[in-house]
């Protein structure tokens, strides 16, 4: 080995990504994953406090609705969708869809990932919103 490769880097100060919009970005990206974990648990609840009985049920449901758990739910939709705003702008540069051997537009695969989350959004509404 070459006298070069032996030699170690100083260390990086805990705040180096600060300086570099895009680690900035790439950081906000990966911290939405905090507000969905809340999200996740509070799902696991109502499913133990379901299988509990009626009274646990009626508590998980005064807790969710609680102003701090539906500022943080809200939170969590906010993240959830900063997260595939940015997976969809991202995804056509890392595959590229061709058709007939012609890639498709960006804007085009970004579109029609927005129209598959429209879609599903409208039968989630049509399927539980009539109860």
């Amino acid at each position: 080995m070459d006298k070069s490769t032996l030699q170690r880097l100083p260390p990086l100060k805990r705040t180096w990504w600060l300086k570099h919009r895009f680690f900035k970005l790439y950081m906000v990206r990966e911290a939405t994953v905090l507000p969905l974990v809340f999200f996740i648990l509070c799902l696991l609840a109502g499913m133990i406090s379901l299988l509990q009985g009626p009274d646990s049920w009626q508590g998980w449901v005064a807790f969710m609705g609680a102003p701090i758990v539906l500022l943080l739910n809200l939170l969590a939709l906010i993240a959830s969708l900063f997260h595939a705003a940015t997976f969809f702008v991202l995804f056509p540069r890392v595959m590229p869809l061709r058709i007939a051997g012609r890639s498709l537009p960006d804007q085009a695969i970004v579109a029609g990932q927005w129209a598959g989350v429209l879609v599903v959004a409208l039968l989630f509404l049509w399927l539980f919103g009539r109860a």
